[in-house]
């Protein structure tokens, strides 16, 4: 199998439907599966995946019993992947699974080990500045270009995965995944991706002044450790 791509689910009953009719129209004839994970969801999630999932060749699940965090759900996620390249990408319905097709398409053209991930597009002015200012942050302090670090997708070999060594289990795992990618001398490749509202539900993270504030101190916090951290280097 070519690709393999983890959508974490948190709560997302009324996306699920959406996000995997989506899918269904632009994985034809692509050789990838979509891993569904249910990361420890208190709504009707679950129903709704063990329901739909059995329509759709492509699609299978895994289960989080109790949320450990974004990041968590991923990592299960991908232990689970066959494909020759694995990532992932949200279920929102902010990041149109369309643009997974593309970033397959990207590393179908590339030689050698790549890092393909989405670069924003038709965002909110005040998240624009915010992401810049992290971004910044980020480059400077730990020497590689690191912007726009929690767009979506992610796509990446699978052998790239495998020499991990304890990634975080929160929303730092993006940050970590391309500092890695950089560390690593991995091609890494950026493409435009749109960004519009959400459809249903609201962000797990995105709530407000409190929220941001809340975030920059954990990455900040989890970026001091990336410095440190010996194991990262090289």
């Amino acid at each position: 199998m070519k690709l393999s791509i983890v959508v974490p689910c948190y709560n997302e009953e009324e996306n699920i439907p959406l996000l995997l009719e989506r899918f269904a129209e632009v994985v034809q004839g692509k050789d990838m599966e979509v891993i569904l994970v249910d990361n420890g969801s208190t709504d009707n999630s679950a129903r709704v995946l063990e329901e739909l999932i059995p329509r759709y060749a492509f699609a299978r699940t895994v289960t989080v019993e109790v949320n450990q965090g974004y990041g968590y759900g991923i990592l299960q996620g991908l232990k689970e992947c066959r494909g020759e390249y694995i990532g992932w990408t949200h279920a929102d319905m902010q990041t149109d699974p369309a643009d997974i097709v593309k970033a397959l398409e990207i590393t179908e053209k590339e030689k050698g080990l790549v890092f393909v991930k989405g670069n924003r597009k038709g965002r909110p002015l005040f998240d624009v500045f915010f992401t810049v200012g992290m971004s910044l942050f980020e480059t400077c302090y730990l020497h590689e270009k690191l912007y726009d670090i929690n767009a979506q997708p992610n796509i990446f070999p699978k052998v790239f995965y495998q020499e991990w060594k304890e990634p975080p289990y929160d929303f730092s795992l993006d940050l970590y995944a391309l500092y890695m990618a950089r560390k690593k001398g991995l091609k890494v490749i950026r493409f435009p991706v749109m960004f519009p509202e959400r459809i249903h539900g609201e962000s797990k993270w995105n709530t407000g002044l409190a929220a941001k504030w809340k975030f920059i101190k954990r990455t900040i916090a989890f970026s001091v450790k990336l410095k440190k951290s010996g194991s990262l280097r090289g």
